[in-house]
């Protein structure tokens, strides 16, 4: 296993940079929490539960960008653009990446780090091979290799490809990179759904 992947100069990163941003976005989060709100019923903080670091359950927060109950609506948990089930307010938060803000107390509660594969759910989790069960031989990220290479329009079995290679070649210089490149893509707003081949398709 890569040490650098457990080593305290990536958790030094992950607080480095998630305690300022968790700081100086707060009056975003907190506006956009208002907006979702006043738009639609419901908590405008959305918790799931998820899979981490050695396949322990958390619960990773989000700001709500769906109707209430969406996951129970339609096609479930696939988001595909255009999907009805999403607020205006939401369309915004997902196209600026806002809606992952809430994801910094994560990190700060050490069950994220920045620079990692994704956290998932059980039902996908139950589908990985063994080779694939590495992806939690380390704590989900904020962001990673898989999402600034085409996220969500990539077909899962390659953004699991790609969350391997990042295990096999993770460093400093690398974090800072795919860090830089999340910051680009926020503006871009480039692979946010899954189209004709992306996505999980269980």
């Amino acid at each position: 296993m890569n040490r650098y992947l457990h080593s305290r100069r990536k958790r030094a990163l992950d607080l480095a940079v998630a305690v300022p941003l968790l700081v100086g976005t707060a009056p975003i989060v907190a506006l956009a929490a208002l907006a979702v709100r006043l738009e639609s019923q419901g908590h405008p903080i959305y918790r799931q539960r998820r899979v981490g670091l050695d396949g322990h359950a958390f619960e990773v927060y989000k700001l709500r960008t769906m109707v209430s109950g969406a996951e129970h609506m339609g096609a479930g948990m696939a988001v595909d653009e255009g999907d009805t089930r999403i607020t205006k307010v939401g369309a915004l938060l997902r196209r600026t990446s806002i809606d992952e803000l809430p994801n910094l107390w994560n990190i700060l509660k050490g069950e994220m780090s920045l620079v990692g594969p994704r956290p998932t759910i059980q039902v996908q989790v139950d589908q990985y091979t063994d080779r694939q069960r590495r992806r939690l031989s380390v704590r989900p990220g904020l962001t990673g290799w898989a999402q600034v290479n085409g996220r969500a329009s990539l077909p899962w079995s390659e953004r699991i490809e790609l969350d391997l290679q990042y295990l096999e070649r993770a460093s400093l210089w690398l974090d800072l990179r795919i860090i830089a490149y999340t910051a680009r893509m926020a503006v871009t707003g480039h692979g946010l759904y899954r189209g004709e081949t992306g996505g999980w398709r269980g």
